[in-house]
């Protein structure tokens, strides 16, 4: 059985999640038929066994909108912390994008979130120069959790170029795994990967928002680029 299968069916089974198109139509091959059955009575020799399987608790996402100079973006916290900022055009498309990394479920609260919403204003307003949230890493592998942690430690108002931060983590070798990994950054903004620039001091590479035209946004509040 194919992975992705696999999953959406222990999904289905265990956790209750109604099947996607795309699984109802695997389901409806003789092959599909046959697997659905044997998962089925290995569960069933399981519940004799030990009594009734209980799928595992699921952690909890709180998720809003926020209106910004740059355009609205969507936060998502869990438990530990920030786990998510996205630029997603809509909420439909924001929780396409955060079902597709987290097995988890999604609760909208505005009020879970508030910490975060409040200190995202207070930068946008030029109140605030360092974010104080604690973050939850789990969407990032170890070498972009690296890369992301000497990021966050780039001041507010000053720049440094993807050669700098390979350096900074041990690996002069590695600007472009480097900047692999910025445009892969979960929170943006919060860990600001837009103040990371070229080598030779030019704006790239910059996946949110509007792309180059947000970055330049960003490090312009901040002091750090003008026109």
């Amino acid at each position: 059985m194919e992975l992705k299968h696999e999953e959406a069916l222990m999904a289905m089974v265990l956790d209750g999640a109604a099947p996607s198109p795309e699984l109802k139509s695997w389901l409806a091959t003789a092959a599909g038929k046959r697997e659905l059955a044997a998962y089925q009575k290995a569960l069933g020799a399981l519940n004799r066994l030990y009594g009734e399987a209980r799928p595992p608790e699921l952690p909890t996402v709180y998720y809003s909108a926020l209106a910004t100079p740059i355009g609205k973006i969507f936060v998502a916290a869990t438990d530990t912390g920030l786990v998510c900022v996205s630029f997603a055009h809509n909420e439909a498309d924001f929780a396409e994008e955060m079902r597709g990394q987290l097995r988890a479920r999604f609760v909208k609260s505005a009020e879970k979130v508030a910490g975060v919403a409040a200190q995202l204003r207070d930068y946008f307003a030029g109140k605030r120069r360092v974010f104080d949230l604690p973050l939850d890493l789990r969407l990032t592998t170890p070498f972009q959790r690296q890369v992301l942690l000497a990021a966050l430690q780039i001041p507010c108002g000053q720049t440094l170029t993807y050669a700098g931060l390979a350096q900074r983590i041990g690996k002069p070798k590695a600007a472009r795994a480097v900047g692999q990994a910025l445009g892969r950054n979960p929170i943006p903004i919060v860990i600001p990967c837009h103040r990371v620039l070229a080598s030779d001091g030019s704006l790239r590479g910059y996946s949110g928002g509007r792309g180059i035209e947000t970055k330049a946004q960003l490090l312009q509040l901040e002091g750090a680029w003008a026109r």
